[in-house]
């Protein structure tokens, strides 16, 4: 059996106290690839030298394992894999310092992707260039009701998708998943065009980027499925947090509320059965982060580089949700339709703010 040495970059707060500075997914990273019997985590590197000890602690590891600098734990313990925990201000820069290292075979990333279209793009290709496979952690794929969904939909159960309705968290953050799980269930479709507006007049800072308080938007995939969110206040438009219609019929998956996966003809609703497997939007940590996604994502990633396929958390899959999310805050800095291809080199809702259009008021007030 093959044996892959792990390495992470940003250890992260204590996990004990996750909040929108840190939730320390390095450690949620590192659970998920130390899991399967094929990795062995051997080094952390933190620019803040106690969350890299306490890492180390956590996880038993020696203190010649611990670095502040990326850089020179990459040279010193050449690993194969290495997973990305910082913010996603850093995820550009760190993925591409990885895969110029000519070390690891393999980088898992932490969502969202990147906080410009432009940098999105970049570590796709300094990856597909340098021969790394570059995985992003959307690892909601992997929960039993959006894959119990999407096998009934490959099956016909509902005849033809025609539209996937979100009202589950926001567009930026909890988007990366949401935006990424319709398109699996499109079959990995890229979107034409994007139209959205947004509100935002109460700050809300995560770690380190602005997230509008609600946001409406709609897009149409090339195969001429829609996708429409609604973040924020007005989110309780639909009856569940997601919901997918066909031309025969509907199928519901609710993060919040039972039952979690429910498929519906004419007048007719019943529950399907994902062995009582939860996907909370809120709640506790172990809600959020449950262990068993982060294996199955880390164990994706492992299988992927094992088989040399594409893994479906690919770099390359990821830029279509990316492209959706940056052209959506486009849109809304134009008033108007953005088509696709995206031409957006910056994150427009930073710029809003930056630029005084949008003045949020400080969340204390």
């Amino acid at each position: 059996m093959t044996s892959y040495t792990v390495a992470v970059v940003g250890a992260g707060p204590d996990p004990a106290n996750p909040s929108v500075d840190g939730y320390a997914m390095g450690y949620r990273h590192a659970e998920g690839f130390e899991s399967d019997a094929r990795c062995e985590v051997v080094g952390v590197a933190d620019i803040v030298p106690e969350n890299g000890a306490a890492f180390a602690e956590a996880f038993d590891l020696p203190e010649t394992a611990v670095y502040e600098a990326y850089e020179e734990m990459l040279a010193e313990l050449d690993p194969d894999v290495v997973t990305v925990a910082v913010p996603p201000a850093v995820h550009h820069d760190v993925v591409v310092g990885c895969a110029r290292s000519d070390t690891a075979a393999a980088i898992h990333c932490e969502k969202p992707m990147a906080t410009s279209w432009t940098d999105a793009r970049s570590m796709v290709q300094e990856c597909r260039r340098n021969d790394v496979q570059l995985t992003f952690n959307r690892q909601r794929r992997f929960g039993k009701p959006f894959v119990e969904a999407k096998r009934l939909l490959d099956e016909g159960e509902i005849g033809d998708l025609r539209r996937v309705e979100i009202t589950w968290g926001d567009f930026y953050d909890t988007g990366a998943h949401t935006i990424d799980l319709a398109g699996m269930f499109n079959d990995e479709h890229g979107a034409e065009w994007v139209l959205a507006a947004l509100d935002y007049r109460t700050e809300d800072v995560r770690f380190g980027t602005h997230q509008e308080n609600q946001m409406w938007a709609q897009w149409r995939y090339d195969n001429g499925v829609y996708g429409v969110l609604s973040g924020g206040e007005g989110s309780d438009f639909a009856d569940a947090s997601f919901v997918l219609r066909g031309t025969d019929g509907e199928i519901r998956i609710d993060v919040d509320d039972g039952p979690m996966l429910a498929v519906s003809h004419g007048g007719d609703r019943r529950a399907v059965d994902v062995d009582g497997e939860t996907m909370h939007a809120t709640g506790s940590e172990e809600d959020r982060y449950g262990s068993a996604f982060q294996d199955r994502a880390a164990t994706e990633v492992v299988d992927a580089l094992d088989e040399g396929r594409e893994s479906v958390l690919s770099g390359r899959i990821g830029l279509n949700t990316t492209e959706i999310i940056f052209a959506g805050y486009e849109s809304v800095r134009r008033s108007g339709r953005v088509d696709l291809p995206a031409d957006v080199s910056d994150h427009p809702l930073e710029e809003m703010v930056a630029s005084g259009r949008l003045s949020p008021a400080p969340a204390d007030e």
